[in-house]
């Protein structure tokens, strides 16, 4: 795949993952699952987001199995 072709797939994969994270913020809310883990001691927040990780690795492999067949 040249270079220009690349570039233009990328961009199109970037603009529809912001759209689905837009759009799909309102009905599963990613980053605030349960299952990830938040603390928070006195002024500082630290952040664990496992299951976010988990569902967005198995959208992505599920996304390329179908684009490799």
């Amino acid at each position: 795949m040249s270079i220009p072709k690349l570039l233009i797939v990328s961009g199109i994969v970037l603009i529809a993952t912001g759209l689905i994270w837009q759009l799909g913020g309102r009905f599963l809310p990613l980053g605030r699952l349960p299952g990830d883990i938040v603390i928070e001691r006195g002024n500082s927040t630290i952040y664990f987001p496992i299951m976010t990780s988990i569902v967005i690795s198995i959208v992505l492999s599920l996304i390329f199995m179908f684009i490799r067949k």
